[in-house]
């Protein structure tokens, strides 16, 4: 088990390395391909667009496919749109492979999710979720940094080369390590399209861009943000965002736990703490000791909010969790852009460079306001099927809990 879970961790680095080290490399691409900065960012939006479409898409298409072979195929092509895009001789050409390498990265995240959870005892399952996860967070801690540098230092396109090798040491650890986890005999799109129509999974999937929006607001414009009213130099800014990735780390390994235990008060808790971390921000800006401080807990508060989310969709779509697993990263990306939109309003209004913060905030309380109506609105005392299972060779066990 622990070694299945080191493999998908290692899947979960291979993608946040990769979508989050381009933004670091954006003068360097722009003089590469010959376009100016801001129409270089669009390479940005096509990985982003490339989440959207692809998850729902890849994952209604290998609705029956099993779960390591779905993964083995996921990773393939995720490695394919990397080394297409360090080949790539022009703009048209990078685009299309930003988007091809986001096409797998919802299905990954979702498929890898639900195996995840599979590999341990029921009331285990956020804790397995979660370690996921931190592969995520500790891309942003080191593979963010390492992958800037090295396309500052060679080139761009070795940035991509070193993701590439990443995605092909995942795809080795996920052949050797992932057990296989079958389908099951009623598995197929319709069927995981019925349990999308669950109205908990359409309200845990608002949540989930209306709530994370909140963060994205600020995480889009930290940088400028830091240097404007922090005082920060440029050359500082790289460390900044991995001491912002050391707290999403902390929120992820708290949230696993605490998920486990209690869902539905976790995912409350998260996104109002989150939201009046992003108020005490926009008055702790202008020092560089207080600012950071502040920085850690919001990357924290963040984290904390995505396993419960997570696990709150696996539960409500009960026996076809996949494609809602995977559309959650399909609502986090829609965050990514509602969040820096808005975000972006806010700056250009006039409104100072801190107020993305205060926009934040109020996304942050819109999502509590969704979760408190999905919990609401949830049947009293009724029970989920839970998608998480202990597995003894191919014997599985599926328990009956209260739903969260």
């Amino acid at each position: 088990m622990p070694l299945a879970l080191l493999a998908l961790a290692l899947v979960a680095f291979g993608i946040g390395t990769t979508e989050f080290a381009t933004m670091g490399l954006l003068p360097q691409i722009a003089d590469g391909v010959g376009v100016s900065v801001p129409h270089a960012g669009n390479i940005v939006s096509a990985y982003a667009l490339g989440v959207v479409v692809g998850a729902p898409l890849l994952t209604g298409i290998g609705a029956r496919i099993a779960h390591k072979q779905l993964l083995l195929l996921l990773s393939a092509l995720f490695v394919i749109g990397n080394i297409a895009s360090a080949l790539a001789p022009g703009f048209g050409w990078l685009f299309a492979a930003r988007f091809l390498a986001g096409l797998p990265h919802g299905a990954l995240f979702g498929v890898g999710a639900v195996v995840a959870s599979r590999l341990v005892a029921p009331d285990r399952a956020g804790r397995a979720v979660s370690r996921m996860f931190l592969g995520l967070t500790i891309a942003n801690i080191v593979g963010v940094p390492a992958g800037t540098a090295l396309g500052q230092q060679l080139g761009w396109r070795w940035a991509y080369c070193a993701v590439a090798v990443i995605g092909l040491i995942a795809l080795a650890a996920l052949a050797a390590f992932v057990p296989h986890q079958p389908r099951g005999n009623v598995a197929g799109i319709r069927h995981e399209l019925r349990a999308m129509g669950n109205r908990q999974v359409a309200l845990g999937l608002a949540v989930a861009v209306v709530g994370f929006g909140g963060f994205f607001a600020v995480y889009s414009y930290l940088v400028p943000i830091l240097t404007h009213l922090t005082g920060l130099a440029d050359s500082s800014t790289t460390w900044v965002l991995a001491l912002y990735g050391v707290g999403m780390t902390l929120g992820t390994l708290i949230a696993g736990p605490l998920t486990d235990r209690a869902l539905r008060p976790t995912l409350y808790g998260g996104l109002a703490l989150l939201g009046a971390t992003l108020v005490t921000f926009y008055f702790t800006v202008h020092s560089i000791v207080p600012a950071l401080l502040t920085l850690v807990v919001m990357g924290a508060m963040g984290a904390l909010v995505t396993t419960p989310v997570q696990m709150l969709l696996m539960a409500k779509a009960k026996d076809a969790p996949t494609m809602a697993a995977a559309s959650n990263h399909s609502a986090f990306n829609l965050a990514n852009a509602g969040g820096a939109w808005l975000g972006g309003l806010a700056i250009s209004a006039g409104w100072g460079w801190a107020s993305p913060a205060l926009v934040g905030a109020a996304l942050a309380a819109g999502g509590l306001g969704l979760a408190f109506l999905s919990g609401r609105t949830d049947r009293p005392g009724g029970t989920s099927d839970v998608i998480t299972s202990s597995q003894t060779g191919s014997a599985q066990e599926t328990r009956q809990v209260p739903a969260p």
